[in-house]
């Protein structure tokens, strides 16, 4: 089974159809400039100079690089010449600052150029990974090969120094992402020794003690056992989820019983006792790690934006080896809550980390501000960091959003996700046509038709919705549909109370709010102050609408407050006396786009 790529799926309108635009308008413009003012572009000169402003950074290539792949997309769609301009001049900027032997890299090159593939930890091969990402989706997009025939020059490089030679200071990279760069490089060139060049970096991990740095243990970068050995997800988590999508593909495309197991029950363990509600994961800013099962606080959660991107890759590439809905399930749960909330409603700001509980108290808690007890998300996001990851990945992510959709075997095209859209695939010698109808995520109903031939077609049945009647497999419900049959479903978006295993102690006694694949929240700007003590009454009905000031959907149910007096004393004897008030919940994407306040996902009950 093979993703439809998003070059052959147009999202024709709705709601993404609306996150694109944004991206194209507003998003790909705002992080360029940033860019530009901390001295990234400026730096592929590779010309800085102690004194200089601007000192270039060890991962800066992989910023840039993911902000081209993202123009790659969205020039794909509807050429953007201000945009490919730009990009062509930093690929003649890497062009006149690559090594005769292919190898380019800023920060080595200007800062450290004596401890070229010395240094683990230090991003060398994340980078390449990157920049030969951007390269493909760049020559897809435009048929211009300058980047792409520099970046092949670059891997053959890699190649030499760690496959053949084996003279550098490690072996496997600190930092996942040239694994899975390098099989697209494959599928992009056919050149095979790409494909084996990403099968070495993975099949020697973990077999040696290579530490990053010395504070780090070896399960930080996911180097403690051989992959085809890990059954729990250890250590950083956008490093681990990059790691794991390699190892997916891989078995995909290798038919590794082995590996495709290992990746099971690493997909098992993430998303049955490390995932939170909204998909985010990677519980602790130590690390930005994992940490232990059930082990997933609300304030302090870290939840990096990429590492919510980087577990929707690795759940859309185990749908290529088995249609089963936990996987595009897991996919639409970070599509609507853990990634969405990363990007603001206008599209100009981002959140690094996306905690599902706000106290902005909290965050003032420390006196001292070189030794911080407990860290706390900030509470509204930020145009740039000074580690810039996530940005140009939201924008390269939403803008290829479409490779999520769907999928073709040669006999049935798989629907994973809802949106409307139209997409075509090649079925012997005839292009078939299916075409998506839908306001998703308004409401559940789904309109699909196919032309140009007779096919089956499997429509996952999400696990919220819970009258559809029919028989499915592995969550997938199949149908025969003739050349220009229309096939009508409407899954219910009931209001559900999600409660979590008793395990997760940070949420014993509450619920969250879902509606549909949406998870809501409350914040005190409609709620008032101390929104922990917010009784939600389950006995009431809910309101659905639309939330004046935000144009986003809104909940309304009757809830409850204790009765406090002003001058009541710290402790004191328990009464049962509430007051009846209304709660106002929005959807957890949309939470601090109004400035700083109270938030939370997890409520208690009445």
């Amino acid at each position: 089974m093979k993703n439809i790529d998003y070059s052959k799926v147009d999202i024709t309108g709705g709601f993404w159809k609306d996150k694109q635009s944004m991206v194209r308008n507003t998003t790909v413009h705002a992080v360029r400039d940033r860019f530009s003012e901390t001295g990234r572009f400026d730096a592929f000169k590779c010309d800085w100079k102690e004194g200089m402003p601007n000192r270039p950074h060890f991962f800066w290539d992989s910023d840039v690089a993911k902000w081209i792949e993202g123009v790659a997309y969205l020039t794909k769609k509807k050429r953007e010449p201000k945009l490919e301009k730009a990009v062509d001049g930093i690929v003649d900027l890497i062009e006149k600052n690559q090594g005769e032997d292919g190898y380019f890299n800023i920060y080595f090159t200007v800062i450290e150029p004596e401890n070229r593939f010395a240094k683990r930890d230090f991003h060398e091969l994340y980078c390449a990974g990157h920049l030969i990402e951007a390269s493909i989706a760049y020559f897809e997009a435009t048929g211009k090969r300058k980047f792409l025939d520099l970046m092949c020059r670059y891997a053959d490089y890699i190649e030499k120094r760690f496959m053949i030679d084996k003279d550098t200071g490690f072996t496997t990279p600190g930092h996942e992402e040239i694994e899975l760069a390098l099989i697209k490089l494959w599928k992009c060139t056919g050149e095979k020794r790409y494909l084996e060049l990403s099968k070495f970096f993975l099949n020697e991990r973990g077999k040696r003690a290579e530490k990053n740095g010395e504070v780090w243990e070896l399960s930080q970068a996911q180097s403690h056992l051989p992959v085809r050995e890990q059954f729990e997800a250890m250590g950083h988590s956008v490093r681990a989820t990059y790691l794991y999508t390699a190892m997916a593909d891989m078995a995909s495309e290798s038919g590794d019983a082995e590996l495709r197991y290992a990746c099971e029950r690493l997909f098992d363990d993430i998303t049955c006792k490390k995932m939170y509600i909204t998909g985010g994961i990677g519980s602790t800013s130590a690390g930005e790690a994992f940490t232990v099962p059930y082990d997933l606080p609300n304030t302090i959660a870290y939840t990096e934006s990429c590492a919510a991107i980087g577990l929707a890759f690795f759940a859309n590439s185990m749908l290529k080896g088995e249609a089963n809905s936990k996987y595009s399930d897991t996919v639409e749960r970070i599509l609507y809550n853990g990634f969405l909330s990363s990007i603001s409603l206008d599209g100009k700001s981002f959140f690094y980390e996306n905690p599902l509980e706000i106290i902005p108290s909290l965050r003032k808690r420390d006196v001292s501000t070189t030794q911080i007890s407990v860290r706390f998300p900030p509470a509204s996001r930020q145009e740039s960091f000074y580690c810039s990851c996530c940005p140009p990945n939201i924008v390269r992510f939403i803008a290829s959003v479409a490779n999520m959709l769907y999928s073709d075997d040669g006999e049935t095209v798989y629907v994973h996700q809802f949106m409307q859209s139209s997409a075509e695939t090649e079925r012997d010698g005839k292009n078939l046509r299916i075409e998506q109808t839908t306001r998703f995520p308004e409401n559940g109903k789904i309109k699909l038709r196919v032309s140009g031939a007779d096919t089956r077609v499997a429509v996952r049945i999400p696990w919220w919705a819970d009258n559809y009647a029919g028989e499915t497999v592995k969550g997938y419900a199949y149908f025969d549909l003739k050349d220009g049959e229309e096939l009508v479903l409407d899954f219910g978006m009931n209001i559900r109370l999600i409660e979590a295993r008793p395990e997760v102690t940070s949420d014993c006694g509450r619920v969250a709010v879902m509606r549909g694949p949406l998870v809501y929240c409350t914040e005190s700007i409609d709620n008032g102050k101390n929104l922990r003590d917010l009784r939600i009454d389950t006995h009431a009905g809910f309101a659905t609408g639309k939330h004046a000031e935000l144009g986003v959907p809104q909940i309304r149910v009757r809830a409850w407050r204790k009765k406090v007096e002003e001058n009541a004393p710290l402790y004191s004897v328990r009464t049962d006396e509430l007051v009846k008030t209304e709660a106002v919940l929005i959807p957890y994407y949309a939470f601090a786009n109004r400035g700083e306040c109270e938030m939370q996902v997890w409520h208690l009950t009445k």
